[in-house]
């Protein structure tokens, strides 16, 4: 036997060729046997499905895999493969579809739950269907529902499903990061290569470009939640005068509800729905009827013909919802086209409502707004002005929280905001432990971590406001719970100090959509109250030396509301 190796051995030394050739040929052997029995198990067959007893013949979805066409397909779906995508009441699976459940159906293996997996993820592109490429403008979008921003983080599914969640029959994507929601496309189709920026979160797939926005239809919603489900009761108001010129659209409907009266004034692109009765009305909120002087909703008591459980209001007395349709008299933001004059600050101490502030004075002004500071977060979120230099001259204000002389001096005027202490140190913990508007953990509310907070921040809360009205020049003092109880009168006053003309219409349009993308939601609240009678003993006195500073320049002393009771 050892003489036979030792042949072999000089056999293969002296043509080393063939020795290569033997080894290719074992593994190719190998490799047929291995995938002989990969493809030759038996697949169990659900009592639904035909078996070869039949007299029919059945391959299984596993050979399909290696056609070009489905491979290709394969290839390009896109991620994720390994998990399941979060499903709202507008888009569910039924639970026999759900991956990694077993039916009869069920194959076994690797292959088999790839497979499942590309099943899956087809039914979850399913829901959104690619319209084409359309022409957009900001004076007259081409989706008219809500809009959102995100410069780093947009993906299609992001955009699809707040789309869907609000109820909106399509959604569109522009410049790689903005979300359009609408009812209906106004706008022309053009060529897809016009659509050609990748999605900031997503680099495999498209998300339109300039002034070109990627439309998809949500398949799947529901009729229901897309028409009523986001309709916002505005309340009971006194007939305009002359309802031909204040509200643009109507209609008489014989079996008239709330629903009917929404839907209608929906796909007529119009942001308000009155009922009178049996005529629904559709209008924008203006100067001819701004909402502002709300009547007892028992005048307003009148059953709907269609639906006994619902007011309709009357011929003198309207019911009013707010439709999903977004107002955009007030949507369109930039630069300003020559340097700016003065430097205006926009100052508040963190966690007083200076992210929500800018947010209405762009929509108020059309014009983006500055920082002292750069945050990725809110550029990425929309505002275009975070990234400018704060000298640049290119923004209508500028947001600070600094409160030294040499720093508050270099500004030529300033809107102060303030707010309660007690909400804006737990606004600003929230912020520095959750973000803009995420929440700290349980863990940092009951550690160490607030009161320290607490002990380092509310000093700073009364010295910023001191300091403003100390050294600042032609200050003007909004008190946070002020604006968000009378937007109106006090955006007014801000927009003024700015030195724009103020438009009511452009104002009235601002109090539709007032709240933007950093409202941190209110229904996640404490259980409990964190500030001891310590924190409070010492909070209360700054309260007062702010008050005490206040007066003394002939203002208004805080809020009644700043005092715990």
């Amino acid at each position: 036997m050892a003489r036979l190796l030792v042949k072999f051995q000089r056999y293969f030394q002296r043509k080393p060729i063939r020795f290569f050739m033997l080894i290719a040929l074992y593994l190719t052997a190998g490799s047929l046997v291995f995938l002989h029995a990969s493809f030759t198990g038996e697949p169990r067959v659900s009592e639904n499905e035909p078996t070869a007893n039949d007299g029919t013949s059945r391959r299984t979805e596993l050979q399909y895999l290696g056609t070009p066409q489905l491979s290709r397909e394969f290839k390009e779906l896109p991620e994720p493969l390994t998990t399941a995508r979060r499903y709202g009441s507008w888009f569910k699976i039924p639970s026999k579809d759900i991956p990694g459940r077993s039916n009869p159906g069920d194959y076994g293996g690797t292959w088999s739950r790839a497979l499942k997996g590309r099943n899956v993820r087809e039914k979850e592109e399913d829901k959104a269907k690619y319209i084409g490429c359309y022409v957009d403008n900001i004076h007259r979008r081409a989706l008219r529902g809500v809009s959102f921003f995100d410069y780093k983080k947009m993906t299609l599914f992001r955009c699809q499903d707040n789309c869907a969640e609000r109820g909106y029959l399509y959604a569109g994507l522009e410049f790689g990061a903005e979300c359009y929601c609408g009812h209906k496309i106004q706008a022309v189709n053009v060529s897809d290569s016009d659509c050609n920026m990748e999605c900031k979160g997503e680099k495999s797939n498209i998300c339109g470009g300039v002034n070109r926005l990627s439309i998809y239809r949500l398949e799947l919603a529901q009729e229901s939640a897309r028409r009523y489900g986001s309709a916002i009761f505005r309340g009971c108001f006194r007939r305009p005068e002359n309802v031909s010129v204040a509200l643009l659209a109507s209609r008489v409907m014989k079996n008239m509800s709330v629903d009917r009266c929404v839907d209608f004034c929906t796909g007529k692109e119009y942001p308000l729905a009155a009922l009178a009765g049996s005529w629904c009305h559709c209008g924008f909120p203006t100067t001819l009827f701004n909402l502002h002087e709300r009547e007892d909703e028992q005048l307003c008591a009148q059953k709907c013909s269609g639906e006994e459980f619902e007011s309709c209001g009357n011929s003198k007395y309207f019911i009013i919802y707010q439709t999903q349709v977004q107002d955009n008299r007030c949507m369109d933001r930039r630069f300003l086209t020559a340097r700016a004059k003065q430097l205006i600050a926009l100052a508040s101490f963190p966690g007083a409502g200076n992210t929500w502030a800018r947010h209405l004075i762009e929509l108020a002004t059309g014009f983006y707004t500055g920082s002292y500071y750069f945050d990725g977060s809110l550029y990425n979120k929309g505002f275009k002005g975070e990234r400018d230099h704060w000298r640049s001259g290119r923004t209508i204000c500028i947001k600070t929280h600094e409160s030294g002389q040499k720093e508050i001096e270099a500004f030529d005027s300033a809107i102060l905001l303030i707010r309660n202490p007690y909400k804006a140190l737990m606004a600003e913990f929230n912020r520095k432990y959750g973000g803009h508007i995420g929440f700290a953990s349980h863990a940092h509310w009951k550690g160490k971590e607030w009161p320290e907070f607490v002990k380092n921040y509310a000093p700073w809360w009364a010295t910023h406001t001191i300091d403003w009205l100390k050294y600042g020049k032609n200050v003007l003092v909004v008190h946070f719970e002020d604006l968000k109880r009378d937007l109106f009168v006090q955006l007014k006053r801000m927009v003024s100090l700015l030195g724009i003309a103020v438009l009511e219409d452009r104002l009235l349009c601002v109090e539709g959509q007032k709240d933007g993308n950093f409202k941190r939601s209110g229904l996640r609240k404490l259980e409990y109250d964190p500030y001891t009678p310590e924190m409070r003993k010492m909070i209360g006195g700054y309260i007062k030396t702010v008050d005490r500073a206040l007066k003394l320049r002939n203002l208004t002393g805080v809020p009644e509301d700043y005092y715990p009771r």
